[in-house]
């Protein structure tokens, strides 16, 4: 049985103790599995379900038109289907090293395991990679209230790195008719250092005052 009720505690719950160790509903990636999921989640979850929390707010600033694969209904993606996928895995990665279990090791037996080793090697290092991922919120301050505040978003979301994904963004007031562009952001750890992103941001001078990280979580 997958995911059921996700508009209810009890089916959040459920969710919730599946992204415990996971970053994603199936695989090492965003995919149309986490689409079809977060369109089965009618509210979004609170602090009481953290692990849910973290993966909605991410699968929330995400284009989920650009997701590989093939959406399917929310219950067809859960603890079972997950409990069943190790289980294939295993049988994949059950290869016998070392042939024929004769004493006796001709030449076949040899061809034979040599063969399996190759093929036991290619399955290893075609398996994904997990790559480490955060989501960054940072709140970009500029000098006073005639600060074109257009402009500055359109500087801030102008900006291209490797490894850089733009997400959800909105003004928030912070006082004397001033705002504060508050921006979110999926980083790859490896190629996007929030130091140097920060000082990207700051290099607008005409616009940006300062820059805050407001929240950073790993993913």
């Amino acid at each position: 049985m997958g995911f059921e009720n996700l508009d209810k505690p009890a089916g959040l719950a459920v969710l919730n103790n599946y992204l415990e160790d996971k970053s994603y509903i199936a695989g090492f990636e965003p995919s149309q599995a986490d689409s079809a999921v977060f369109a089965a989640v009618t509210t979004k979850p609170t602090a009481d379900h953290p692990h849910a929390l973290r993966w909605y707010n991410h699968i929330a600033a995400s284009n989920h038109s650009a997701f590989p694969g093939e959406k399917k209904a929310a219950s067809a993606y859960g603890p079972a289907a997950a409990a069943a996928a190790p289980a294939a895995a295993e049988d994949e990665d059950d290869i016998d090293l070392f042939g024929s279990d004769d004493e006796e090791v001709d030449e076949e037996a040899e061809k034979l395991k040599q063969q399996r080793l190759a093929e036991y090697h290619a399955k290893k290092s075609a398996k994904p990679k997990n790559i480490a991922k955060s989501m960054v919120i940072l709140d970009v301050k500029p000098w006073d209230d005639e600060t074109d505040m257009k402009a500055l978003e359109e500087a801030v979301l102008g900006i291209e790195m490797e490894g850089l994904v733009w997400g959800a963004r909105k003004f928030v007031p912070i006082g004397y008719g001033i705002k504060k562009l508050q921006v979110t952001c999926v980083i790859e750890d490896d190629k996007v250092g929030v130091d140097d992103l920060s000082d990207q941001i700051t290099g607008f001078e005409d616009y940006v005052q300062s820059v805050d990280v407001a929240a950073f979580n790993k993913l």
